[in-house]
């Protein structure tokens, strides 16, 4: 935001999605390309931030630049501004240093993800337990579910004596029948 108000861009022409760049199916994205048109100047602080996917970034910034037509400014990168060097070594130093920025990017998101399970793997290893702790079933879960069974108990009461969701509810029960019909 603050590259963006350095750029005296107005906040209402500032697209910002709070998801992953790894691919270009994001809400604000797709908002930005169908409002751009030929002549349009699109800021991007970062190369990554524009996405993280080395052909994906190749792609779209062909169909920014080529097939709608607006220039592109990369603010930390000043060889990535298609303003300048529209001649022909301008354009390989651009489509060259975005080559080299695409496949940083999609480097880094494939190393963080690698990080990522990694360090889950280790968590695992140590006995670190992922989600929510798991609900358990009340002492008299088998009572409850014959009195629900022969109608004696609605089955908003029974969630309720079970202190379950309906689906953790209907999970259980699963669980419980596949047991006693080994028995």
């Amino acid at each position: 935001m603050i590259a963006m108000s350095e750029k005296n861009i107005p906040q209402k022409n500032i697209y910002i999605d709070k998801q992953s760049g790894k691919d270009f199916e994001r809400p604000q994205y797709k908002r930005l390309v169908k409002r751009l048109k030929p002549g349009d100047l699109l800021y991007i602080l970062s190369i990554d931030r524009l996405g993280r996917n080395y052909e994906e970034i190749q792609r779209q910034w062909r169909v920014l630049t080529k097939d709608i037509g607006i220039d592109i400014c990369v603010i930390d990168m000043p060889l990535l501004d298609t303003r300048n060097g529209k001649d022909l070594m301008g354009t390989f130093i651009a489509d060259l240093v975005l080559q080299i920025l695409s496949f940083v990017a999609q480097s880094e998101r494939e190393n963080i993800k690698k990080r990522q399970a990694e360090g889950i793997a280790a968590a695992k290893a140590k006995g670190v337990k992922f989600g929510r702790p798991e609900k358990s079933v009340p002492d008299d879960f088998p009572r409850l579910i014959r009195e629900w069974e022969k109608n004696k108990l609605s089955f908003s009461e029974l969630l309720e004596r079970c202190n379950m969701s309906e689906a953790t509810f209907y999970r259980r029960l699963r669980e419980y029948r596949l047991v006693n019909k080994r028995k």
